[in-house]
């Protein structure tokens, strides 16, 4: 009978060998690994976590990752964070505000961390920082705001006052400015990330400055911004993800920041065995493809010319070659 046994578990380690068991680590396409989506405020901004999430769940669909989602609600980030890397084998942090990351993330070697939007001040071993140049979309988006202006004034509305934002519109009011030295920018901050109310007011008020053409850079709250472009006759312009489809007919174009291939080309690389960005800060910037505008699916409805698209295109081709050097706050 022990003969026996011994032979059916030896059959089993062969058949296992052969079949790629790996006692429940991560296979090769990603099943078993765990992965927890940590945003700091919360799901529903169709633009900043929303793409992060999209990332997240193709990871699950494709590669077979096990994933959760934790939302912050601007709070507790460091708990949250701790939650995450409790249970998983992969934190992903979305968001400037988990500063505290490079002190946590020595704390749980095991675990590879992805922080989305900034960097730590030196690096860590088991983290990979992913950081946007979304000046450089911002430079676009002015161009494109100033290009279709017919009052001379474009605006943009901010989330609040910070570096990553204002490294937005300061891209932004140099792209406008490239268009014609003669166009005004004007720009306020909403002070929330999560108040469509306080969006639709600031817009407001840059319409009543002048500005035919408003950036929302605030996440949720900058479906506002979009509710007063459709009341008020001024057109916006989206951020972060392509955002055109929710109202093609006042958002003229998108300042797209690819989240949520960043995160799921970060992951594929470690489920594939290439560790080499951790440790590192990965700018995603133009010259890779994850910066950009967006106009929406074919067919949709277009407030910039073919023309001005080309020229667009142009003056993308200028920054990733160093003719443009896009200013920045960081």
């Amino acid at each position: 009978m022990r003969k026996m046994i011994a032979l059916l578990l030896a059959l089993v380690m062969i058949a296992c060998v052969f079949a790629g068991c790996k006692g429940g680590e991560a296979g090769p396409d990603g099943e078993g690994t765990k992965l927890a989506l940590v945003v700091a405020g919360k799901f529903g901004d169709r633009s900043f976590y929303d793409s992060s999430k999209e990332g997240a769940g193709r990871l699950a669909a494709d590669l077979g990752v096990e994933v959760t989602y934790i939302e912050c609600n601007n709070e507790n980030h460091d708990t949250q964070m701790k939650n995450a890397a409790d249970g998983a084998d992969i934190v992903v942090c979305v968001g400037w505000e988990f500063y505290d990351i490079e002190t946590i993330a020595p704390e749980y070697p095991d675990v590879k961390w992805i922080w989305i939007d900034n960097a730590t001040s030196a690096p860590v071993a088991n983290i990979l920082n992913i950081t946007y140049a979304q000046n450089e979309g911002s430079f676009l988006a002015g161009y494109a705001a100033a290009a279709i202006s017919e009052s001379g004034v474009v605006g943009a509305v901010g989330g609040e006052d910070c570096d990553t934002i204002n490294d937005f519109i300061v891209g932004y009011e140099q792209g406008a400015k490239y268009y014609s030295d003669s166009i005004q920018v004007v720009h306020n901050y909403t002070n929330s990330y999560d108040d469509p109310a306080a969006g639709k007011d600031c817009a407001i008020a840059l319409n009543d400055e002048g500005a035919d053409v408003v950036f929302q850079i605030a996440s949720a709250a900058g479906d506002g911004v979009f509710e007063a472009a459709q009341e008020k006759g001024f057109l916006a312009i989206g951020v972060d993800s392509d955002q055109k489809y929710i109202n093609p007919d006042v958002i003229a174009c998108s300042m797209k920041k690819e989240v949520g291939n960043s995160i799921y080309d970060a992951v594929k690389a470690f489920e594939e065995g290439d560790l080499s960005l951790l440790g590192t800060t990965w700018v995603a910037d133009m010259g890779n493809g994850y910066v950009g505008l967006g106009y929406g699916d074919d067919g949709a409805v277009q407030q910039i010319s073919d023309e001005i698209k080309a020229e667009i295109e142009a003056l993308a081709a200028k920054i990733v070659s160093g003719e443009i050097v896009v200013d920045t706050t960081r």
